[in-house]
């Protein structure tokens, strides 16, 4: 199909959807669900022809952990499909109403945004994410999954047609880009009339490429350069697994640890404890020199080690002064993606969370928790980076805009 007519198909069916009732829309999700389990072995057998590919292309094992389907991602697929059913509905959803003097009553009703291309690399669970997502919210949605989970992505795109067939809701509401021509894609990023909003997920490379050639507006997420600041009032107990759970539970992931700021009052006692446990980890640590003179068998980091996102088992670690000085590294250094302090001070935690402006800032708790589902979004689009009208995890509410709506009761401008 040429780019043109699958942007067109898109758009014919947002009307349609925009109008589909609560009812209609969750019926199709926890029928999705249903299917995920009905077709494991299905699923299986398309997944693995991904993950040989993968192997004897030499992928790194982080990334084909990320690509593989098994019976615990099928469990999280359904639960985030339920979970996303289970939400409210935001079409149709009066944020705020306020009276002007004539007695003019003016309010904001969310709507869908239309039509989304989503271009994403890696992780099919991504397939069924922004499926349920868009139709939830009311928004037509084309996916452009990458290669290497090419198998893995048309079978999900499979039985998501299956069941929006046997619905009210046309299937031409998901589009499925089956081609892995980049002039296709190119293609795509001109038909403004059409598609409304681009949100690519994957490496810096392949958004800077998106957001060059595109005529569409790009919500964009280029690198996840996230921080751990532990004060020198933390509990280092508490610390060490922050540490070790932020930076090894899913290395290759945005929300992945990747510069350790430790203040010099705690440097001696706690360096030496989170050492011992990365390094059982197989993480590779580099340090600036304060950190060396601790830790006299890790390598020295270089200046592009503080901006470096590595989706590996390597950490940069730096000695600070104060939370002054963690602030200002994250400030140059970091991508407004996560961060997170270790404090037991209530002042400094509340200090941190003003003056570092990330889309998800925690206190005592890992950078692993940004994510839609962890949050209580039932699933999510993406993290958006970009300060318009979504920051941070994209869920439902990011997927609507608001029109004005205004009742009178014949009011005239004098």
């Amino acid at each position: 199909m040429r780019p043109e007519m699958l942007a067109q198909k898109a758009k014919g069916a947002s009307d349609i959807l925009a109008h589909a009732s609560t009812d209609e829309k969750n019926g199709v999700l926890e029928r999705l669900a249903d299917a995920l389990g009905k077709n494991q072995d299905y699923l299986y057998e398309e997944n693995m022809k991904d993950v040989r590919a993968a192997e004897k292309e030499g992928m790194a094992k982080s990334l084909i952990d990320r690509l593989r389907i098994d019976d615990k991602l099928i469990r999280e697929m359904q639960g985030s499909l339920r979970d996303v059913a289970a939400l409210p509905d935001p079409v149709g959803e009066i944020v705020k109403v306020w009276k002007r003097p004539n007695n003019l009553l003016v309010g904001r009703m969310r709507i869908p945004i239309g039509v989304i291309l989503i271009i994403y690399e890696s992780r099919p669970n991504v397939t069924i994410e922004a499926f349920s997502l868009c139709l939830k919210s009311g928004n037509c949605v084309i996916l452009k999954g990458g290669s290497e989970a090419y198998h893995s992505n048309r079978a999900l795109y499979r039985l998501i047609v299956e069941t929006l067939k046997g619905s009210k809701i046309s299937p031409d509401a998901v589009q499925f880009v089956d081609t892995a021509d980049r002039d296709y894609i190119y293609a795509l990023l001109e038909r403004e009339e059409e598609i409304d909003l681009v949100i690519p997920r994957g490496g810096e490379a392949l958004i800077r490429n998106i957001v060059e050639r595109s005529r569409i507006p790009v919500l964009k997420h280029y690198k996840g350069v996230c921080h751990i600041y532990v004060d020198d009032e933390a509990d280092l107990k508490t610390a060490v697994e922050i540490v070790v759970n932020s930076k090894v539970q899913k290395p290759a992931t945005c929300n992945a640890l990747e510069t350790l700021l430790v203040h010099e009052k705690v440097a001696k006692a706690f360096l030496p404890k989170v050492h011992r446990e990365l390094a059982r980890q197989g993480v590779t640590m580099r340090g600036c020199p304060g950190t060396v003179a601790v830790l006299k068998d890790i390598g020295r980091a270089t200046k592009e080690d503080w901006s470096a996102e590595y989706l590996d088992l390597t950490l940069a670690i730096r000695v600070v002064a104060d939370m002054s000085e963690a602030i200002d590294h994250i400030r140059k250094y970091g991508s407004s993606h996560t961060e997170a302090i270790v404090t037991a001070n209530y002042n400094r935690a509340w200090k941190f969370l003003r003056e570092v402006n990330s889309s998800l800032v925690l206190v005592n708790a890992s950078t692993r928790l940004n994510d839609g589902f962890q949050l209580g979004l039932g699933a999510e689009m993406g993290i958006s980076t970009t300060r318009l009208h979504a920051f941070g995890p994209m869920g439902l509410e990011e997927l609507t805009v608001t029109k004005f709506i205004a009742f009178g009761d014949g009011q005239l401008r004098t």
